[in-house]
């Protein structure tokens, strides 16, 4: 019961992130512009992160599973049924912001569903290397900060302010994915080039967790060893 609950959490909270992140650039994306749609993905992530993060660890965000699986904090099994209430959630997510656009009278002001892509303002190459980038830098903020008991009660803020910045960067470039899952959802409604393109946001993004759990443990707090003896050279009693 407890695994079904954490893997329903996990596809509730992908489902809103995609709604609200997303859905801040489909519907607000040319009066709010870059600022608002980070923000947007920043608040709701730091939102997630202290409603659900105390039962799934709010990843929401294949990436950020696969960089959990190689540091040994979730089991293999685990992993897949994260990332299939990741990519279900995404779907269902995107499907709530298609139907706001094609009945609800919400004009999509992406004109792609807020999907990502590359060949207007960025290339491939280009889009590659900003999702490795950008992913390595939220996944090793995640893997960070939640391995560290004593900042538990500031991990929200430090998470969604690292996805936040990540926005900032790439709204403009390619839209911003850092997450496979919430590139699969719009684009799975969007179709054509969105579709096409979609494997670069989801290989890129898993490469640059990979390299955030290599990375994270670079950043561990050392063991505290016993203090050394005032003289070396000098037996200590038995």
């Amino acid at each position: 019961m407890t695994d079904i609950r954490r893997y329903a959490a996990e596809c509730l909270g992908t489902l809103l992130l995609v709604f609200f992140g997303v859905g801040s650039a489909v519907a607000a994306r040319v009066q709010g512009g870059v600022v608002v749609v980070a923000l947007a993905f920043g608040f709701v992530m730091l939102v997630l992160v202290y409603t659900i993060g105390p039962l799934t660890g709010s990843h929401v965000n294949p990436a950020v599973t696969l960089g959990m699986l190689l540091s040994g904090r979730i089991s293999p099994v685990g992993a897949v049924a994260y990332w299939i209430a990741q990519f279900v959630g995404a779907t269902v997510g995107a499907f709530l912001l298609w139907v706001l656009t094609r009945w609800g009278d919400v004009v999509d002001q992406t004109g792609a569903l807020g999907s990502n892509g590359y060949g207007v303002h960025i290339n491939r190459f280009g889009a590659a290397l900003l999702e490795t980038v950008l992913t390595f830098l939220f996944v090793l903020v995640v893997l960070v900060v939640t391995s560290r008991a004593e900042q538990t009660a500031v991990a929200g803020v430090a998470i969604g302010l690292a996805l936040a910045l990540a926005h900032l960067v790439a709204v403009a470039l390619d839209g911003t994915s850092v997450n496979p899952a919430r590139s699969f959802g719009p684009a799975v409604f969007e179709g054509g080039a969105a579709l096409r393109q979609l494997w670069v946001f989801i290989v890129f993004p898993l490469f640059g967790g990979a390299l955030a759990a290599l990375v994270a443990p670079l950043f561990a707090r050392p063991e505290v060893l016993p203090p050394a003896p005032e003289d070396a050279g000098e037996p200590q009693a038995a």
